[in-house]
């Protein structure tokens, strides 16, 4: 049986706020480049530029809490 760690509930909300406020961010920053001209096509490419760090970074965070539940 495994014990928690006090605050760990609300550092794992913390960073998963700050992970979709990133994504947000992502979207806002992409409506903005279509508004300025861009193409559909090389916003999309930008925004999974964006985004592949921030899903690497979760998968990370992932991998790392179930570590240590184990």
């Amino acid at each position: 049986m495994s014990v928690k760690k006090p605050g760990k509930s609300a550092t794992q909300r913390a960073i998963a706020f700050l992970l979709i406020l990133q994504t947000t961010l992502i979207g806002v920053q992409a409506e903005n480049r279509l508004q300025q001209g861009d193409s559909p096509i090389e916003v999309l490419m930008w925004m999974i530029n964006q985004c592949i760090p921030v899903l690497k970074q979760a998968s990370s965070l992932q991998d790392k809490q179930k570590k240590d539940n184990k």
